[in-house]
């Protein structure tokens, strides 16, 4: 096991980048801790599998530094990293039993095959293939295959970590949550530092202890999936986290808010705490977003003094709880509604309550330690 620590990363595949937008993994610093289990997440084309394949050793850097427990390992190959890849599409040697495949590394080791025996039937108990050990790995299924591939990682005592990219792709959907589980059971058992690249947020969650998002050739936010989906801290978490996404909208700064509307309609001004507007007072910014996600819209009953009238133009009805997109001056909302609350028909009456409210400055999270006296009730206004 190690830690791992990117310092001051950057790579371009420009042989003379002049600008950011020749890169396509922006400058970094970045550090996975001994031990943990973590998610790297962000769309396709974002610099996942380049940043993946950087810490392996399978790519040079452009520019900084990867450390291994402090130790600078820019010029070692994967095999002197002591990093285990477990690929997209599985990796085994088709003409070689599960047995075989699994002890493949160790025997390269010189290791004893007495010990080597030990390991096999170890792992092959965890990834349930003992029914499977004298099986050629060409009669194997595509789930059975990337099994195999993660246990010879998983078989080495020596392994720093575990790289995962996208190992689920081509696994079938009903069989995604069973190596997921497995996955997260492994790492509680065997306690190896695991860097799982992937673009489903649901995986990501179910897998790691944190989530690094990544957009942009940059990891904008780094937490718990908890934390990304309550505290975006950037306006693309807030839209790739969640189903729906965070309502994203452009406002402009008003006394003692933001506010938003077509010409012709009423404005609405949301009002914000005294913080971020010393926040918004003190700094630069060109572009002003208001985020709230769809979960957090409250929904009145019926006509509300502290609420705004919104036009109900669509209703997703998806069991468990009902999508709704709401028309509010000129701006689409989604609103997500529990199974057992009434479907407004026609109009609703909604708020924003105060607390989930997140105003961002040129993309990223303003912040203010003030805290706004109506975050209690709704905090909502309007002119």
């Amino acid at each position: 096991m190690a830690e791992i620590r990117l310092q001051n990363l950057a790579h371009s595949y420009v042989a003379a980048p002049t600008g950011p937008d020749d890169y396509a993994i922006r400058e970094m610093s970045h550090i996975w801790e001994q031990g943990g289990a973590y998610a790297l997440l962000g769309p396709s084309g974002c610099g996942k599998s380049t940043l993946l394949n950087i810490i392996s050793g399978l790519l040079s850097p452009s520019e900084g530094q990867v450390m291994f427990d402090a130790k600078v390992v820019n010029a070692l190959s994967p095999e002197q990293r002591n990093i285990a890849q477990v690929f997209q599409f599985p990796v085994v040697y088709d003409t070689m039993t599960v047995y075989d495949n699994l002890a493949f590394p160790l025997r390269n080791q010189g290791m004893d095959e007495k010990r080597i025996h030990a390991k096999v039937s170890e792992i092959a108990e965890v990834l349930d293939l003992q029914p499977l050990l004298k099986k050629k790995a060409r009669n194997l299924t595509a789930d059975e295959k990337q099994k195999v591939s993660m246990g010879r990682g998983l078989v080495r005592d020596d392994v720093s970590a575990i790289l995962f990219d996208e190992p689920l792709t081509v696994i079938d959907p009903h069989l995604k949550w069973k190596l997921r589980r497995k996955l997260k059971q492994i790492h509680e058992q065997f306690n190896i530092t695991m860097v799982y690249v992937t673009h489903d947020q649901l995986e990501a969650s179910t897998f790691a202890d944190k989530i690094a998002v990544m957009y942009g050739g940059q990891i904008v936010q780094f937490g718990t999936p908890r934390e990304l989906f309550e505290k975006p801290r950037h306006t693309f978490v807030g839209y790739f986290i969640g189903s729906p996404g965070m309502n994203l909208i452009e406002v402009t700064l008003q006394p003692g808010g933001v506010g938003f509307g077509e010409a012709g309609l009423a404005k609405v001004v949301v009002p914000v705490s005294e913080g971020v507007q010393q926040r918004l007072a003190a700094t630069r910014w060109t572009r002003l977003t208001l985020g709230i996600r769809p979960e957090f819209v409250h929904v009145w009953d019926g006509p509300y003094d502290e609420a705004w009238c919104a036009d109900v133009t669509y209703v997703e009805d998806l069991g468990t709880y009902k999508i709704l997109t709401l028309k509010l001056a000129g701006q689409l909302l989604k609103v997500r509604l529990q199974e057992d609350k009434p479907v407004p028909q026609g109009q609703a009456w909604i708020s924003f309550p105060g607390q989930w409210l997140m105003v961002y400055a040129d993309d990223f999270l303003v912040e203010g330690d003030v805290p706004l006296a109506s975050d209690s009730a709704q905090g909502v206004a309007h002119a």
